[in-house]
């Protein structure tokens, strides 16, 4: 395990760590985001060998990927057990995922799992649940062969000062997946730590998918991606407790858009596009999508999306071959100009599919396409549904506050 490196955030005084300039870009964020939302930020490690660590700690495992509604109840109760105790909450993530990790080595990419969120993502959700540290470590070759027993003793022990440990009904840890909550249970009296396990998390299958029926539908991550899969982003948000969301800083690209559909040549007011990375290989969620935008104006923006590859671009332009959220605000703000929004952190909530990514054989033949998904936004975003759509997620945050008291 590596000793992580201290910078500063920009905007608070916290001391957060850096995980390459990746987890240094997620901090950032995380201080800007916690600042709009009056969220205090809380800090992030790359490992455990720092003194800004806290001492003890309530602690979680788990990958958390999408930090959906389930998650948000075992943090919550991890918050609220931390409390009684004295000391920080803390959840030890880890980056690749497992799966990806495994999947490299054996070279057999189907095994990583589609990725519902980004590292920044995740740190965001964690801080906004009230997570008072997470540890980020990195999984790798000598973190796969650690055995269970090693891992209590070197990890939670000695590295993190656990007090309370709490895990979820499927949790396994160690080489082989050998450790389980049996083994942990009986580790927490000889090393002055308790043990709880949560059970699953379920909510009325109506709910969850639109025409199901039967209650009892577990919320995983699982879940999560299927319905991403399908295209259905209400039931995405239900599972998640709000919208799908995608953020990043806005990059350039070969500004191709704003000349698509201009009012002249030199006009530049075509379908301009912000372009956020996608830093996995292979998201959850692909296709074109009705979307709001947040971070560019008070008020959030309706515009349509692009999450792929962009099949009908060259694959050798400054974004090729990798997984780009295109998205094309139907109002521009006119304070931005034509380059304002570059180097801006923005959140786009993909709300609704419209259809799957399209190869288009030419410019002309792109440019009607893109007209006619905006004109497909614009009718979806003054439909009945899009306002159903808005009261479901105020009841669905209602809901989700329940969770977490």
């Amino acid at each position: 395990m590596s000793r992580g490196q201290p910078c500063a955030g920009p905007s608070v005084g916290h001391n957060i760590l850096r995980f390459h300039d990746k987890l240094a870009s997620c901090a950032g964020y995380i201080s800007a985001d916690c600042y709009q939302n009056n969220i205090k930020p809380r800090k992030i490690f790359r490992g455990f060998h720092h003194p800004g660590i806290a001492r003890a700690c309530a602690l979680t495992i788990g990958n958390f990927d999408g930090v959906h509604r389930g998650h948000q109840a075992m943090l919550a109760l991890l918050n609220s057990e931390a409390a009684q105790r004295g000391v920080e909450s803390c959840v030890l993530t880890f980056e690749p995922h497992p799966r990806d990790y495994f999947a490299g080595v054996h070279r057999k990419p189907d095994l990583a799992p589609a990725r519902i969120g980004t590292l920044r993502d995740k740190l965001t959700e964690l801080n906004r649940c009230g997570v008072q540290q997470t540890i980020v470590l990195p999984f790798d070759a000598r973190l796969a062969a650690q055995s269970p027993q090693a891992f209590i003793d070197e990890v939670l022990v000695r590295g993190l000062g656990a007090r309370y440990v709490l895990v979820g009904d499927d949790f396994r840890f160690g080489a082989q997946r050998a450790g389980d909550y049996a083994m942990l249970d009986a580790a927490g009296p000889a090393h002055g730590f308790d043990v709880a396990r949560m059970n699953s998390y379920e909510i009325s299958a109506p709910q969850a998918r639109p025409g199901s029926s039967g209650p009892g539908l577990r919320v995983s991550s699982s879940a999560v991606r299927q319905a991403l899969a399908a295209g259905d982003m209400q039931g995405a948000t239900r599972l998640l407790g709000r919208p799908y969301a995608i953020s990043g800083h806005v990059v350039h690209g070969r500004k191709l858009g704003r000349a698509l559909g201009a009012s002249s040549a030199e006009a530049g007011d075509g379908f301009r596009t912000l372009n956020l990375r996608f830093a996995h290989w292979k998201p959850a969620a692909s296709g074109i999508f009705a979307v709001l935008v947040h971070g560019l104006s008070d008020a959030p923006l309706p515009g349509v999306a692009n999450l792929g590859v962009r099949p009908s671009l060259d694959p050798h332009d400054v974004n090729g071959g990798r997984v780009l959220l295109e998205t094309h605000c139907l109002t521009w703000p006119a304070d931005l100009g034509p380059e304002g929004a570059y180097g801006k952190i923005v959140r786009v909530e993909l709300l609704h599919k419209l259809h799957d990514e399209l190869k288009y054989d030419s410019l002309d033949a792109l440019t009607a396409g893109i007209a006619k998904d905006c004109a497909d936004a614009r009718a979806y975003f003054a439909s009945a549904h899009a306002l159903t759509l808005t009261s479901l997620h105020t009841e669905t945050r209602r809901q989700t506050t329940r969770d977490r008291i």
